[in-house]
């Protein structure tokens, strides 16, 4: 199975590389559209700016690269703040995939502390991706943006209030949290990304 990692201007994409590694599957890390389009299944992973991401996005061509895809395509963390339609971070304009905004966490509490943090349990799964794991499975997030849930949520978690942990549209799905850095259930969600 051919597995492209898009490679740009982001962090955490060794780490997937590294978790992809250890189920027995060696992914390209790739800018090439030609080899992003022909893989099986492609990760949009990610951590950094909205703004200045999707700028080099679209300075790269790979804005239309990741649009035009149709196969089993994975975000993670901003990989899938970036398919939606727009960010407060930067008032981005993003790919616009799902057509839903990522808001930024407000505290409503002394006790909130932005970003979200460490651990936190998903609720709510409806997808193939959860497949085999329990409802109240805990996964790892780092995060200040969130997107709320909408008509195109696979799993919620409840920090502040609930967002969306997940979500889908057609080949696109995408996760707030780091499977990569979820331990045996996260390794789960990617073996049934892969298995897709």
């Amino acid at each position: 199975m051919d597995v492209a990692i898009i490679k740009y201007n982001a962090g955490n994409i060794r780490s997937v590389d590294y978790a992809l590694r250890r189920l027995g599957v060696t992914p390209v890390i790739t800018a090439d559209p030609e080899q992003i389009a022909k893989a099986d299944k492609v990760i949009f992973p990610g951590v950094g700016e909205a703004l200045t991401t999707m700028t080099y996005l679209r300075e790269h061509g790979l804005d239309r690269v990741i649009s035009a895809l149709r196969q089993p395509t994975l975000g993670i963390c901003l990989g899938m703040q970036l398919l939606c339609q727009r960010s407060e971070e930067g008032g981005a304009d993003c790919l616009g995939i799902f057509p839903v905004e990522v808001k930024r966490f407000v505290p409503r509490e002394n006790t909130d502390k932005v970003p979200h943090m460490g651990w936190n349990t998903l609720a709510d799964t409806r997808s193939a991706l959860f497949e085999g794991l329990r409802e109240d499975s805990f996964v790892y997030f780092v995060h200040s943006y969130y997107v709320p849930a909408c008509d195109f949520t696979i799993a919620t978690t409840d920090y502040i209030h609930p967002f969306s942990a997940a979500l889908r549209k057609n080949n696109f799905y995408a996760t707030q949290f780091h499977p990569e850095k979820s331990g045996s259930v996260g390794e789960c969600i990617l073996k049934n990304f892969l298995a897709l």
